[in-house]
């Protein structure tokens, strides 16, 4: 099994952290997306990240490889095991990929000026989640699940952009420390990620 991943890219961390949470034998392999490898390019013509590979299987959707080692990988569990729990929780990654990832990708591209909008709506839609983070110690959950290998690569680069996570409140400041203690997470960090805590604009 290898998954290609970029040592930046936020889909490739959250199934990078999902390898590390199901302790999957896994190889990971770095590479440029701007310049990706011959022999990913032969399983993934588009090259994108992350790409997952096991024998004949190829997956190239961060969310479908993460479901995916869950599913392969049964034990520790990060998702309900009742239809309806699972659902619900997919419907929570999916609201997460479509109002915080769009917010957070459109200031890392565009920059703390042109994107104030943009890192005032998500500082402050953060904020109006509180009640959300303080409720239980997982995202609507007392355990930890896929919803929260979704959320600990967003909020780890928040501070990179220029948010500081203290300064959204108690519940998330206690949530985002719980996520990023936990050694999985260490280890899924590449190089250039965990160097985006130390750089983290003022």
């Amino acid at each position: 099994m290898t998954l290609f991943s970029s040592a930046n890219c936020i889909m490739s961390h959250c199934a990078r952290l999902v390898v590390h949470e199901k302790g999957v034998p896994a190889d990971i392999e770095f590479f440029d997306p701007n310049d990706p490898p011959e022999d990913l390019l032969e399983l993934n013509p588009n090259g994108t990240a992350p790409t997952f590979v096991e024998r004949d299987l190829v997956l190239y959707d961060a969310r479908i490889i993460m479901e995916y080692l869950d599913e392969r990988f049964p034990h520790p569990a990060l998702h309900q095991m009742d239809p309806v729990s699972r659902a619900n929780a997919r419907m929570l990654i999916k609201r997460i990929d479509q109002e915080w990832y769009p917010l957070l990708e459109e200031v890392q591209i565009q920059g703390d000026k042109k994107a104030a909008k943009a890192k005032k709506m998500l500082r402050e839609s953060l904020i109006a989640a509180a009640p959300v983070f303080e409720a239980t110690p997982y995202f609507m959950s007392e355990e930890y699940s896929l919803i929260d290998c979704a959320m600990a690569p967003f909020l780890w680069r928040l501070p990179s952009i220029g948010i500081d996570i203290a300064g959204l409140g108690k519940g998330i400041t206690a949530y985002a420390n719980r996520l990023f203690g936990r050694k999985a997470f260490q280890e899924s960090l590449s190089r250039e990620e965990k160097d985006m805590m130390q750089f983290a604009s003022k």
